[in-house]
């Protein structure tokens, strides 16, 4: 579950940038899976306030190429998140509502 301002701006941006299909475009429960019969999926929820610190939980991105799938990212409406991660092989972006998640480096 991730609380979102716009659950259902929110839902859509993750489901392009993972790639996922809808099976509920509810504006107060946007559930996003990767297919519809298979769980887990991501439920986002509307609430009342905004986020104000460090997710303790994100999610990572480990694709083949770590500079395009960033780009790509960009592209939908990330941006570039500083968590303190300092120089490192992963990139930290955060999406339209300041959550953050990772690109991690190919495992190649």
């Amino acid at each position: 579950m991730i609380d979102a301002a716009d659950p259902v701006r929110l839902g859509q941006w993750w489901t392009k940038a993972l790639g996922w299909t809808v099976v509920n475009d509810a504006e107060d429960e946007y559930e996003i899976r990767m297919a519809p019969d298979i769980l887990p999926g991501i439920i986002f929820v509307s609430v009342g306030d905004e986020k104000k610190v460090k997710d303790r939980l994100h999610l990572d991105f480990r694709p083949d190429d770590q500079e395009a799938e960033v780009s790509r990212l960009l592209a939908l409406g990330a941006s570039h998140a500083d968590v303190g991660q300092g120089a490192s092989s992963w990139v930290v972006l955060a999406d339209p509502e300041g959550n953050e998640f990772c690109v991690l480096a190919s495992r190649k």
